[in-house]
């Protein structure tokens, strides 16, 4: 079940106050912007509600959640109202204790602090099991009411879908007469490694399978973690050894006592990086004794906090589109964005992928994306969240002015397609030049010095001394490198050029190559018809040949 919405109270201010991140808008604009978000998470609401569908993480639906409620604070006189997070329960069912949820703590320095006003005394860790809340209750033994977290003290009757969950303990032995049970539904998944593996959307199954009218399959697949009896005796250990008794082992197995934040660290840290059951998003610190279960309230308590795992995914606003060449003419939209933590990564930067798809997604300056890792360590755009209501105008490039043989001069609009092509032409695919990257290839055309892809073989160590932030030490040993260019082979400058060929060691020299035909190329091993007619363009096309022209003259062999 989401947890987001029982957080309001409990989030961590802004580190930086309200004001100083509120948004320059005019009221008009704030209204417009507020009552987006607020529709954009009344569907996230419903979606997870009555669809069984979760659209975002839940870490992009907590951070959407407190930017609502960040804005309505900056603009109280256009706010909406909050959205009415439970207006799709339906829940009927009156749980026989309050849902309490849980405050999240930002970091270990907040919980440590947790720890210490607790006097770091009796206290246990568990994991965050990722799933959805269920409520049970056991009249003489028997299971007679599984019901969904809901508003807390209401939810939806899931007494029947129980029943045919073999997870659940239909009987519960040496139990006392009335019994309480909180946990979670968990999608069953031996071996899970949470670092590695991430989420895996498994509370999204459960979500999905509880929301339809027959499990299926899915009852096979649904576990149960047990992480309190709230009608239980009043110590830890004393519940621990009941629960134990009544079959739920895992309860006592994931239930550990801690006294120090060391501790607790030691546990999230196995948690995270060994084999588990379930997907668990973070760890929860309780305290043994607590309040009597009757006087619970639909409100995070004070006696236990969450410190989840390091997002792998987050909400962030887009600064600005750019759009890269590459050598071969490719556009690539890049995202440029205000900088968002993801696990150990700082992202301030996202490829869209394609032209194509930023069209499709229509991404402009002010939307928020939602950023995910893939393969838990590269940025990945995920989705588009929501769009601000003002659309700034993006022009990107002419995809018809750019493709494999264009852009061999820096001309006005090949500018980045042209600065391509040098950093190909110096780096591991090319000539192999030592030191030598992008900065300084922009250094040169900034300073007018390379306006054309060979400018920089006759460039002297004086010209060089006079670009900006080279130096004459740095010039000199510029000059050198270039001028190891000269030692490259034959082959090694056909690749530098972009020759499209998978290798071309072995190749003839230029008049010869020149010179074959489509039919001729392909009766070279390894080369289709498409590959052939690539190769002809290539050797026919006059830009190319103007480089071909210039290595000659420069003694090159091979040309």
């Amino acid at each position: 079940m989401r947890k987001g919405w029982l957080l309001l109270a409990a989030i961590t201010p802004l580190a930086h106050g309200v004001r100083a991140s509120c948004p320059d808008w005019p009221p008009a604009r704030a209204r417009q912007e507020l009552l987006a978000l607020h529709d954009r998470l009344d569907g996230w609401n419903h979606a997870y509600r009555v669809e069984g569908a979760s659209p975002v993480d839940d870490a992009v639906y907590d951070q959407a959640l407190q930017r609502f409620e960040q804005w309505r604070r900056c603009f109280p006189a256009q706010a909406p109202a909050t959205p009415r997070h439970l207006g799709d329960a339906g829940g009927r069912v009156t749980s026989p204790v309050a849902q309490t949820g849980l405050a999240k703590l930002p970091d270990a320095a907040a919980l440590a602090q947790w720890m210490h006003a607790r006097g770091d005394q009796d206290l246990w860790v568990q994991p965050k099991a990722d799933g959805v809340a269920v409520t049970l209750l056991y009249v003489d033994g028997r299971l007679r009411q599984a019901s969904s977290r809901g508003d807390g003290l209401h939810g939806s009757d899931w007494t029947a879908q129980a029943q045919r969950i073999a997870a659940i303990p239909k009987r519960l032995p040496h139990a006392p007469a009335r019994v309480v049970l909180q946990g979670e539904l968990v999608w069953r998944l031996p071996g899970h490694m949470q670092a590695t593996a991430g989420g895996l959307n498994a509370r999204s199954a459960v979500a999905a399978a509880m929301a339809r009218d027959e499990l299926g399959d899915a009852a096979a697949h649904i576990g149960l973690f047990v992480w309190d009896w709230p009608s239980g005796p009043p110590d830890m250990p004393a519940r621990l050894a009941g629960l134990q008794a009544m079959g739920l082992a895992d309860s006592v197995r994931y239930t550990q006592p801690v006294a120090s934040l060391a501790e607790v660290e030691r546990w999230r840290e196995q948690w995270y990086r060994h084999a588990m059951p379930f997907a668990a998003d973070g760890t929860v610190v309780r305290q043994g004794r607590r309040p009597a279960a009757a006087s619970w309230r639909a409100a995070p308590p004070e006696w236990a906090v969450a410190w989840k795992y390091p997002a792998a995914s987050a909400l962030a606003e887009v600064r600005a589109v750019e759009f890269t060449v590459g050598r071969s003419g490719r556009i690539t939209p890049v995202l440029q964005l205000e900088p968002v933590q993801l696990d150990d990564h700082r992202v301030q930067r996202v490829s869209v992928g394609s032209l194509e798809r930023w069209r499709e997604l229509d991404i402009r300056p002010g939307d928020q994306v939602e950023v995910v890792l893939a393969g838990l360590t590269i940025p990945r755009l995920q989705s588009v969240a929501w769009r601000t209501q003002q659309r700034a105008p993006v022009t990107p490039p002419d995809p018809r002015a750019h493709g494999p043989l264009t852009c061999w001069q820096a001309t006005p609009g090949c500018e980045r397609q042209f600065l391509a092509r040098l950093v190909w032409l110096g780096g591991h695919h090319g000539l192999q030049l030592e030191g030598l990257g992008e900065g300084t290839w922009q250094a040169l055309v900034d300073a007018g010095l390379v306006r054309h892809l060979l400018d920089w073989m006759n460039l002297t160590p004086q010209q060089l001394a006079a670009v900006p932030g080279l130096g004459a030490n740095r010039a000199a040993t510029l000059a050198q490198v270039f001028g190891s260019a000269r030692e490259r082979p034959f082959a090694r400058w056909l690749q530098a050029l972009g020759v499209p060929a998978r290798q071309a060691s072995g190749m003839a020299d230029w008049s010869t190559l020149e010179a074959r035909g489509a039919d001729d190329w392909q009766a070279r091993e390894g080369i289709g018809a498409g590959r052939a007619n690539q190769l002809v363009a290539f050797f026919d096309c006059a830009e190319v040949r103007e480089q071909a022209a210039r290595l000659h003259a420069a003694g090159m062999p091979g040309f």
